[in-house]
């Protein structure tokens, strides 16, 4: 019977160790970081057809979901091209179960508490609902706020502006989820300390 219950517990733990480590190599997310491209928040530094410095969420990483990610040089605010996100189908979770993006700064040392942060962006909206967050976190805590979240159509370019409390042993976390289909563009993006 203890030699049952033993092999039992060996299997038991093969089997967890074999499932964590299946989970560990999926990917749910996508970045290639370029250190000179700075914030890249006109998206016009790329590789392979995607801005640098960003964590995105694409097709290749999005369980359940009908979507494209395009640098569209014929819409776009600033630059010579904006980030679109053209989305037949998606989940309504957030995070990396949704088309989108985030970016935790800390990488680049950059937007690092205690400070107080004015972030700027221009949107444009066809049909899809989406949701921009943006707080202070750490590796073990943070504190995201919605800034918005909104499905209303935005036929011309709008300019989304918000202020974000950074705490002491923080930095600035910036996420956007498309949570139903449509089109969703996206430029200018900024940063800056006041």
């Amino acid at each position: 019977m203890k030699a049952m219950t033993i092999k039992v517990h060996t299997q038991s733990l093969f089997i967890l160790g074999f499932v964590i480590l299946i989970a560990g190599c999926i990917n749910m997310s996508h970045k290639v970081v370029d250190k000179t491209a700075g914030l890249n928040g006109s998206f016009e530094v790329t590789e392979k057809g995607l801005p640098v410095n960003w964590i995105l969420y694409t097709p290749n990483t999005v369980p359940d979901a009908d979507f494209q990610i395009i640098l569209d040089r014929e819409i776009y605010k600033e630059g010579e091209q904006s980030l679109r996100f053209d989305v037949k189908r998606c989940s309504s979770i957030s995070g990396w179960k949704s088309p989108g993006f985030t970016n935790e700064f800390n990488v680049v040392r950059k937007y690092i508490g205690p400070a107080r942060y004015k972030l700027s962006l221009w949107v444009k909206n066809a049909g899809a609902e989406f949701v921009i967050k943006a707080g202070g976190v750490s590796a073990m805590k943070g504190n995201m706020i919605t800034l918005i979240r909104e499905n209303k159509r935005i036929n011309d370019w709008k300019l989304l502006e918000y202020e974000i409390e950074v705490p002491e042993d923080r930095w600035l976390r910036l996420e956007l989820n498309i949570l139903q289909p449509g089109t969703f563009w996206i430029d200018d993006i900024r940063i800056e300390k006041i």
